[in-house]
């Protein structure tokens, strides 16, 4: 296991491909008023980071509808208007404005997280490492789910900030591979 500062490094950019069977994509938020929390995850999606010299982009966009909490009822309520609103906006997207290396196996990464229609800036440290012939990114953060025009449910017991994880294994791409 290397960090990315040891990796061998070169000019070129290189592509790395999210392997779905070994990533996940999941979120926590207190509900009760703080007293429980409740986690899910996403079942389907699909992502990239293209590294460069000095810095890259990092993609991911997730089947909102593929949310799965182990309760199927309060999962179709998340993919309801009141949430994602899946019938309008099948995705969510999460696309980089600005990726930096910030020491130590980190990457500092700014972008833009749309969902349900609505777009919020995020900013977070990425952990990066690479692990045999794959790169392994490991991102936490917060979003307020209340600007991306989430209800805050009966009687405001749904908590803010979600914590959004993210704990990607991807595969370098060769050039004239395609995507699926």
């Amino acid at each position: 296991m290397t960090t990315i500062e040891s990796a061998p490094r070169t000019t070129a950019a290189t592509r790395w491909i999210v392997d779905g069977r070994r990533t996940s994509v999941e979120f926590a938020v207190g509900t009760f008023w703080g007293l429980t929390t409740v986690r899910g995850r996403f079942d389907r999606f699909d992502g990239s980071y293209e590294s460069r010299p000095g810095g890259g982009t990092i993609e991911l966009t997730v089947d909102a509808g593929s949310v799965d909490t182990g309760n199927r009822i309060r999962d179709g309520h998340l993919r309801s208007v009141s949430f994602f609103d899946v019938a309008e906006h099948p995705e969510v997207r999460f696309a980089s404005t600005r990726v930096r290396p910030a020491g130590r196996g980190l990457l500092h990464v700014e972008g833009v997280l749309e969902a349900a229609g609505n777009v919020v800036p995020l900013e977070f440290d990425a952990r990066v490492r690479q692990v045999d012939d794959a790169l392994e990114i490991e991102a936490t953060t917060t979003v307020d789910q209340r600007q991306l025009g989430m209800s805050s449910g009966t009687l405001g017991m749904i908590r803010r900030p979600a914590t959004l994880h993210v704990d990607a294994r991807l595969a370098e791409r060769a050039d004239d591979e395609s995507v699926r």
